[in-house]
């Protein structure tokens, strides 16, 4: 069994598909999702002439990601908990992201689930952070990691209490189980970008959110060194 305080093994395919400037097949477990990035030199409307650029991302979980199958959005039509997941990988990745040293150009990062064991947000954010960065390198090849546009990486974890004990990077029984349960974004320099917490009918104290912060922490420090692996050391 592993370790309250240790990763789920985490495998990261790069490039993934010849198509997109950006793309990862990242696995943390046995959750598996495919980033894809694209990068194009135009701005929503609501953005033009602000001399800036934006970052925006999409995510979807497929038919059979899942046990049982799962209608695919038609119609425009998403439901709130993807809207709402979609707004959180799009507001960690803008948080590292200098919009205006980026120019007149909007990245969107796509995260689709292949498989969901847990963990599919904080997969998303930790892959598609590295999409974007090799999206964003095809347009402008002389960026690195800690100056602009690329001001920061960041990546996500999750973190809970099963069974009185902290508990890092949840699976689907362990979250299942959670009498608490947290999501950590953080960046590689160690700010905290969003904390979403929940007790599952239950409460936790003080103590309980340091040693969760803590360990989570510990485990994004780990996810950032792979990335900086990938992507070059940052300055």
């Amino acid at each position: 069994m592993r370790p309250a305080d240790q990763l789920r093994d985490v495998e990261i395919q790069r490039p993934f598909l010849g198509q997109a400037p950006g793309s990862v097949l990242y696995r943390s477990g046995q959750t598996a999702v495919l980033c894809t990035a694209s990068i194009t030199d135009r701005v929503p409307p609501w953005m033009e002439g602000q001399g800036k650029g934006w970052v925006t991302a999409e995510y979807a979980m497929l038919p059979h990601s899942t046990n049982s199958r799962k209608s695919r959005d038609r119609g425009g039509k998403v439901d709130g908990r993807t809207t709402e997941i979609q707004r959180l990988i799009g507001r960690s990745l803008r948080a590292v992201v200098d919009l205006v040293a980026l120019g007149e150009r909007m990245v969107t990062v796509d995260c689709d689930v292949l498989h969901a064991d847990g963990g599919t947000r904080t997969a998303a954010i930790t892959g598609g952070y590295i999409a974007m960065v090799d999206a964003i390198r095809s347009e402008l090849p002389d960026c690195s990691i800690g100056t602009a546009p690329l001001v920061d990486s960041v990546a996500a974890v999750s973190v809970g209490v099963v069974e009185d004990q902290v508990v890092l990077d949840l699976d689907y029984q362990l979250d299942f189980a959670a009498a608490v349960d947290m999501n950590v974004v953080m960046t590689g320099s160690g700010r905290f970008v969003e904390l979403q917490g929940t007790g599952e009918e239950a409460t936790f104290d003080d103590a309980q959110l340091s040693q969760m912060l803590q360990l989570a922490r510990r485990g994004i420090e780990q996810l950032s060194a792979r990335q900086r692996e990938l992507l070059g050391t940052m300055v």
